[in-house]
This record gives structure tokens, sequence and C-alpha cells, in this order.
């Protein structure tokens, strides 16, 4: 599953959050019940406004004409080992596509990116920052680099208590009481899945400059 919140700066914060949290998926099987497939593996995204970077020949302008260059992230993916132990490692990988309004000479790029993994949408356990290079020959124009990110997540803070995994898969017939309700607006169930939830996002280590340009342009 993709996520799309944001961590840094905290301008950004309350913008992005919304679209990460994922409920059960109400189904019709002899009953009504809620099918919840999860994993005590972390959902792995980008965050709104922080999967492109642009940067200009001259600090603090922000026009085309002193546009210089211009990157993305795409083709994000995962791969998680959820094996025994207490910890489950998962690690993202994505490729960084990059344009520059200059070709001339060649050129060497490097990008930050930052890795982190958040409980509960918003509780920020691990923060890593890293960088890509990116390498322009001599009237290049386009390049393309790799990037990778991992991270641990605790086995036993990503798994539902058993008693709150059965009142949401709990099957529930037509003339039940409580047919009708779904488990998740209950708040006691609401918050131990949340806290049960982790994600590993990516994205530009971007400047609160770089942000604002992102989410106004």
């Amino acid at each position: 599953m993709t996520i799309r919140t944001r961590l840094v700066p905290a301008l950004a914060l309350g913008l992005a959050l919304a679209g990460c949290a994922k409920e059960g998926d109400l189904i019709v099987d002899q009953g009504v019940g809620v099918s919840a497939v999860r994993t005590a593996c972390p959902a792995v995204g980008i965050p709104d406004y922080t999967g492109d970077i642009t940067t200009f020949r001259t600090p603090g302008s922000t026009t085309l004409a002193d546009l210089d260059v211009t990157a993305a992230m795409t083709n994000l993916r995962s791969n998680c080992n959820e094996g025994a132990g207490d910890r489950v490692y998962t690690e993202a990988s994505f490729d960084v596509v990059a344009r520059r309004a200059d070709t001339r000479g060649t050129r060497t790029v490097t990008l930050p990116y930052f890795s982190t993994v958040l409980r509960g949408g918003s509780a920020v356990v691990t923060k890593r920052v890293g960088s890509v290079t990116l390498q322009f020959a001599d009237g290049q124009e386009r390049a393309m680099a790799r990037g990778t990110a991992g991270a641990y997540v605790n086995r036993a803070e990503a798994t539902l208590p058993a008693e709150i995994r059965e009142q949401i898969t709990r099957k529930r017939k037509a003339g039940d009481p409580d047919a009708a309700l779904d488990p998740l607006a209950d708040p006691a169930v609401r918050a131990a899945v949340q806290r049960a939830t982790f994600e590993l996002l990516v994205g530009f280590q971007l400047t609160e400059e770089q942000l604002r340009y992102n989410v106004t342009r």
C-alpha cells in the first residue's frame, strides 16, 4: 500500500497526514464482518509534496528563467522480511529521475532524502537522512539514480491484540444486535488499530522554501 503523508518540516505535517490510516474492508459473507488483512510489515510510501525537488541558480528565486535542476522520485518498491524474531525488516527502493536546464559540461548533483518510520500516523519512531547522486554527461539533459531506505519495526507493537483482532474479524449474522455496526467505530478498537499501524515513508529532504514551492506551485 502506498501512503502519502508529510514529516519534514512541521509546516506540512497537518496537510499530509490525511489519507494515512487504512481501515478494514467491509464484506458480506454469511453475515456482516470486516476483512482486515494485516501484517507486521509497515506500509511504504512517499509523502505529499516530498516526491519532487526543484533547485534554482539564485538563492530565493523561483522563476522559470532561473531554474537549475528538477527531480522526482518514482518506481517506489518495498521488500519486507517478516521472518521470525522480535523485529521485522523492510527495505524500500526508488528511482530518482532528474532534468537540468543547462546541459553544458559534465555535472554531479547530490540530492538529500529522508526515510522515517511513523507509528499511528504521527509519532516518529526513527528518521534517517541519506543522499542520491546523479551524473550528467556533457550535453545530457536527463539522469537517473537509485536510492534505498530500510527500517525495523517491533513485531509486538505492530501486532493487534487477540481480543481486538477477534472483535474486528468476528462474523456477524443478520439477527445480531451489532450486525450493522462497524467495529472500527469503537474508539478502543480504532485506537488499538492506530497504535499497531506503522509506515515507512521516504521523500526528498526539502528546505522550508522548497517545500513551500511544492505546495503552492
